[in-house]
């Protein structure tokens, strides 16, 4: 992820943060599913995921922290 991206995901409101973790939570399970099915084309989008999922939960928790 870029830092013009990550600054822009870091300036949404909670509930937009809260609302991409959920889809993104879904993406990550959906994949890692198909994943033990048969191998994706590029396991490392699952190390991705899982590292935005992190960022996001980091972000929200900061935003709830300061409030």
């Amino acid at each position: 992820m870029k830092t013009k991206e990550k600054d822009a995901k870091r300036n949404l409101s909670v509930a937009e943060l809260q609302a991409e973790l959920a889809a993104t939570r879904e993406k990550h399970f959906k994949l890692r599913f198909k994943h033990r099915a048969m191998p994706v084309t590029n396991p490392m989008e699952i190390r991705e995921l899982r590292r935005h999922i992190a960022r996001l939960e980091t972000w929200i928790r900061e935003k709830q922290v300061k409030s």
